[in-house]
């Protein structure tokens, strides 16, 4: 059996109770190690064996699981955050698929829930946002044409960035091209939840020279959004007026 683990954003704390009780009981570990806090497998059993993949290929990665599922080891696979935004599984499921070997995908918290709590923020402000968009900025690994942070601006919506802090100039350019006016509310969180996190505070047009100034080029999620900046409407959800499936309003009368 293969379980695909996401380890969380960076504290150790941050991993479910089901990935940790995994780890503790895995007869192999393949982590990510130039991402994963390491101290995470201070709880691994006597005799795991453990496998950096930060210098393997996919075939070497998955050439472990199917050795050993030869000798009915329990194989962790252990990605950042959570496995399913940006974790390159899916590559990895067809072969174990193709291999006849069951998996299973735990999920984990992911740098965007990690940042937001860093920042005190929340996404989806009543009167501000409904929508939260996840995405990256193209570089060696393209990004469709009609995902372009270009086309993705002009709606305005709540906007966490990965992948993306060695290119800010380039960033601040395409957000302000879409649509958002240059003195936008914007952070750069980085290693988001690690004893090291730098929270720096800026204007979009800004993210350049912050980036440059706090010495961040990669490890980092960009938020980007009216979220940040306060304002907001009421939740209906918890208005004395507001009638729901739990409890009946109360009228003005």
């Amino acid at each position: 059996m293969v379980y695909f683990i996401g380890a969380g954003p960076g504290d150790i704390d941050l991993i479910t109770v089901k990935g940790q009780k995994l780890l503790e009981t895995a007869d192999c570990i393949i982590y990510a190690g130039s991402l994963i806090n390491t101290a995470l497998l201070d709880c691994r059993k006597s005799g795991c064996k453990i496998y950096d993949s930060a210098a393997m290929t996919l075939e070497e990665v998955t050439g472990i699981m199917i050795d050993n599922e030869a000798y009915s080891y329990m194989t962790v696979r252990l990605h950042t955050g959570d496995p399913s935004i940006y974790g390159a599984i899916k590559e990895q499921i067809d072969i174990l698929t193709g291999n006849n070997i069951a998996y299973e995908i735990v999920p984990g918290v992911s740098a965007f829930s990690a940042a937001a709590a860093a920042l005190n923020a929340e996404y989806t402000l009543p009167g501000v946002s409904q929508t939260v968009i996840l995405t990256r900025m193209s570089g060696r690994t393209p990004v469709p044409d009609n995902e372009s942070i270009t086309n993705l601006a002009g709606i305005g919506a709540s906007m966490a960035i990965f992948l993306s802090s060695g290119m800010l100039a380039e960033l601040s350019a395409a957000l302000i091209e879409g649509g958002y006016h240059e003195d936008t509310s914007a952070a750069i969180v980085y290693k988001a939840s690690w004893p090291d996190e730098k929270i720096i505070h800026a204007t979009i047009k800004d993210l350049p020279e912050a980036g440059a100034a706090n010495n961040i080029s990669k490890t980092a999620i960009i938020l980007v959004g009216n979220f940040l900046e306060g304002d907001y409407e009421r939740s209906l959800l918890y208005s004395p007026e507001f009638t729901h499936g739990y409890r009946k309003g109360k009228s003005d009368d």
